[in-house]
């Protein structure tokens, strides 16, 4: 059974944003793209760039919104509808202030918990999609977010992301599988 057919990273497009905690999702699903052999073209249709693979047995395609952040939904409703694909097949992959680095929580539904991103998916899909949560930590204080998430992380924090996003690439065929629970039971275990 194939029970995820899109994988969506979020980030913010050009070379301003590439290396910045904001992008995350972008590095996991480039991570994804390198392992699994998948190149990306751009699609203006789509507002983003999408690849095509095989994880495991099943066909998958991976999203890189062109949008920025905010307006993600509009690119992940574009793709869903044209390839019928349900919120609940979908895997969203952002960054998450409120989860160390190094962390990753796996989880299906629930709020936006702050994150533009998410509102706009969930503004467009509904609240059931999966998500792939990776920790960048939190500055400490609500007004200094917008430019923590936009600044590149210190080394010591990229590696704890790097680890991540390669702890979560180890897990992605039993999450595309459907075997969600065995995948966060690896994950969260990780630290």
């Amino acid at each position: 059974m194939c029970a995820i057919k899109l994988i969506v990273g979020l980030g913010n497009p050009g070379s301003k944003y590439e290396d910045t905690r904001h992008n995350a999702g972008f590095f996991l699903v480039d991570e994804l793209a390198r392992s699994f052999s998948a190149s990306f073209t751009s699609e203006k249709k789509f507002q983003g760039e999408l690849g095509r693979t095989n994880i495991g047995s099943c066909d998958v395609r991976l999203l890189k919104p062109t949008t920025f952040m905010n307006l993600s939904g509009e690119s992940v409703r574009a793709v869903a509808n044209f390839y019928r694909i349900a919120a609940e097949e979908i895997l969203v992959a952002h960054d998450e202030l409120d989860i160390p680095p190094g962390t990753v929580k796996l989880k299906q539904g629930g709020g936006h918990g702050g994150h533009n991103g998410l509102r706009d998916i969930i503004n467009h899909m509904g609240r059931d999609f999966w998500r792939v949560r990776l920790g960048i930590g939190h500055p400490g204080d609500a007004k200094k977010v917008v430019s923590f998430v936009l600044q590149r992380a210190p080394k010591s924090e990229m590696d704890l992301l790097t680890q991540s996003i390669d702890d979560v690439a180890h897990e992605i065929t039993d999450i595309v599988s459907g075997d969600m629970a065995k995948a966060m039971r690896t994950l969260h275990t990780k630290k």
